[in-house]
């Protein structure tokens, strides 16, 4: 009596249980869809949320049809769990996409789907992210242009880098700078690695300006007073460089 009792209440509560933490998972794989920009921040969540339950595996493993006439019960059992992780995990990915991702991934099962979008996306991406980096470390100011005007520039190419999942520290990002300068600026750039005080970014934009006031005639036109930093590279991470000292 009091099995036949409890039994009907703990398969309820089990399933109850698993009704939440399918609706939590299904939640965390929301939390990025996938529109062809960003693949990487995309797969990072659900291969994240895949292995926290067990079917990461379905990604990278391909499933192969088997004849169970001929195959033993563990293959059979094996093939079956295969498949039906690969039905879930496919529905999730295209749940997860735009609707025009979403016709067409929506009969891919999810190891083709996986090798399909890592040959469109990650690759894509990557050489993108490689041609923008390019232009970004061999960027110069051009005659007349302000140094403000040229670092803003130069944040045009980091913001698309950031969306592509490359992130630069501050110690990176004042090198780069350091790099685009021209010529006329040898002697800041000589100052700056051997005084020992240590400066940010943001604080470097600052002394590059005040550095520019004192080259009119040099090719280098002024920046405004008013103007604000305008670089934003991993600000506040990373080590700090050597600030130089005011040049006469």
């Amino acid at each position: 009596m009091s099995t036949s009792n409890n039994a009907p209440g703990s398969s309820s509560s089990n399933n109850n249980k698993n009704s939440l933490n399918t609706i939590s998972l299904l939640s965390i794989y929301s939390k990025v869809t996938f529109d062809g920009t960003n693949f990487n921040d995309w797969m990072r969540n659900i291969r994240m949320t895949l292995r926290f339950d067990d079917k990461e595996y379905v990604l990278e493993k391909e499933m192969n049809e088997i004849d169970e006439s001929k195959a033993t019960p563990e293959e059979i059992v094996d093939y079956k769990t295969h498949c039906k992780d690969a039905t879930k995990v496919s529905c999730i990915m295209v749940a997860t996409m735009t609707p025009e991702l979403q016709w067409f991934y929506e009969d891919y099962w999810t190891y083709e789907m996986c090798k399909d979008l890592i040959e469109k996306y990650h690759k894509r991406a990557r050489q993108e992210r490689y041609e923008i980096f390019k232009s970004l470390t061999t960027s110069k100011i051009k005659d007349r242009e302000s140094i403000t005007t040229h670092l803003q520039c130069m944040q045009c190419y980091v913001d698309c880098l950031l969306k592509l999942n490359m992130n630069f520290d501050e110690e990176l990002a004042i090198d780069i700078v350091l790099h685009s300068l021209p010529s006329c600026y040898d002697h800041f750039i000589m100052t700056y690695h051997l005084n020992k005080e240590e400066t940010t970014l943001s604080q470097l934009q600052i002394l590059l300006r005040t550095a520019e006031s004192g080259m009119k005639g040099k090719g280098i036109a002024s920046t405004p007073t008013v103007a604000a930093p305008v670089m934003e590279i991993g600000q506040g991470k990373g080590k700090k460089r050597k600030a130089p000292s005011k040049q006469n």
